[in-house]
């Protein structure tokens, strides 16, 4: 016989993310024991446990009812605040290297597929919520576009301003028509003569 139990999950954790979601399903199931870590699952809003024994299921569900009421405290990881804030992982980088969202520290982890190990900075997420709600990603693009604009308005005056200073250097190499000599007068009689053949 399988005994299951529906816990609701806050929006409050999730922040409006699948993807957060999934890291706090992994996390649930990291506090249970191997055998049960399959049993839990995290979909709309709600944790779903689903175990076959009795017992097992009562310690299972306590855990996560522990584990759910300190859900809302885990770190924001780099992908999470990616698909909370609809960013780019360009733009993650360049508005944590701007100060427009801020690290609360970095976070070690070794990974089956590498060799080596990887370091990325985690969130917190009341700071997360508080740029999403303050609608941080629409102003800082705003703001993006226009510095890039300046910076292409820069750049085309630098370029004109390039292009005339060459043209004026060409203009004071030529030869003037002050070191020429003066035309002669009287060729065209010599050229009617024939002489000039």
């Amino acid at each position: 016989m399988t005994v299951a139990t529906e816990l609701p999950l806050p929006s409050s954790a999730t922040l409006g993310s699948s993807m957060r979601a999934k890291g706090i399903e992994r996390e649930l199931r990291r506090r249970l024991p191997w055998a049960l870590r399959s049993c839990v699952t995290v979909e709309a809003g709600r944790a779903l446990l689903r175990a076959s024994e009795a017992e097992a299921f009562r310690a299972a569900s306590e855990r996560i009812r522990e584990a759910l009421d300190k859900v809302a405290d885990l770190p924001v990881f780099p992908r999470e605040v990616e698909d909370i804030l609809s960013i780019s992982s360009h733009e993650r980088h360049k508005w944590l290297k701007g100060g427009r969202i801020k690290s609360i520290g970095t976070r070690t982890v070794k990974l089956r597929e590498r060799a080596k190990a990887v370091t990325f900075h985690i969130f917190d997420p009341r700071h997360i919520e508080d740029v999403l709600d303050g609608d941080l990603p629409a102003l800082g693009r705003d703001e993006d576009a226009q510095a890039l604009a300046e910076s292409r308005r820069r750049s085309a005056a630098k370029a004109a301003l390039a292009r005339a200073c060459k043209g004026r250097e060409k203009a004071a190499h030529k030869p003037s028509d002050a070191g020429r000599r003066p035309p002669l007068l009287g060729w065209e009689a010599f050229d009617a003569e024939g002489l000039l053949r």
